[in-house]
């Protein structure tokens, strides 16, 4: 299939999991298909194949721009995934064909995550899909697409292990100020652990550059919490001299 100048590889995909978090769960961007048959899964990753002349990290920055409109977002490699019977599910395959007017034998694909503040507007339009925040503990109950819930799956253990060895990284799902409730329940939902607040206070605020600010959060019901940040400029500066 062309697209303009451009030939597609019907061979690799990369698949894209993108997670958010609302302030309370941790959520997973899924792409909705307009699907007509019964018993046929409407949601995937947002994920394609990549062009013949295409760099593997621009295909994915590519593909997630397309599906979701999304743009300057860091992604990484976490995983490919290259089971024979990934694209065995007839019904996905025919799909698949449709969409890109080519015959669809076995596709290896390369899995990309990203972690993104859940305010970023999801500007896309179309008659066939629609790009939607779900959360991250109702997948077990949805059959994604393909292999697409082990994509998911896996993303998450990935994140979970970073986290250990660079918990700076939950900021990146956090506003700008933010609650130290707000952090523990990112953590915790990340983590699949319930923590004890007064230990997860002392040990969080050991992260350089994460300081308690002279505010409280506003228009609440109840009695305001104190609000925090994360210095990233500070975090890099304290962390270097650690290891120089």
């Amino acid at each position: 299939m062309k697209n303009s100048t451009h030939v597609y590889n019907p061979h690799v995909s990369v698949d894209c999991v993108v997670f958010g978090f609302d302030g309370e769960k941790l959520k997973v961007l899924l792409i909705e298909r307009t699907i007509e048959e019964q018993n046929f899964s409407d949601k995937k990753l947002p994920g394609s194949i990549i062009f013949e002349d295409e760099d593997l990290d621009e295909a994915a920055i590519r593909i997630l721009n397309e599906l979701t409109g999304l743009k300057n977002i860091y992604l990484s490699q976490f995983h490919s995934f290259g089971n024979p019977q990934r694209t065995k599910n007839m019904r996905d395959k025919n799909w698949l064909e449709k969409l890109t007017n080519m015959k669809i034998g076995r596709i290896v694909t390369v899995g990309y995550v990203a972690l993104i503040k859940i305010s970023r507007k999801i500007i896309f339009e179309s008659e066939n899909t629609a790009a939607n925040w779900y959360d991250v503990s109702s997948l077990k109950s949805l059959r994604l697409a393909f292999d697409h819930n082990e994509i998911a799956d896996t993303a998450l253990e990935h994140i979970r292990h970073k986290v250990k060895s660079e918990p700076s990284m939950l900021f990146e799902l956090l506003p700008r100020k933010f609650t130290m409730t707000q952090l523990r329940n990112l953590y915790d939902a990340i983590m699949g652990t319930t923590s004890d607040v007064r230990n997860f206070k002392k040990k969080i605020m050991q992260i350089e550059g994460l300081e308690q600010l002279d505010e409280v959060q506003k228009d609440v019901p109840y009695r305001a919490p104190r609000l925090y940040r994360f210095d990233k400029k500070v975090h890099k500066k304290n962390t270097r001299k650690l290891y120089s």
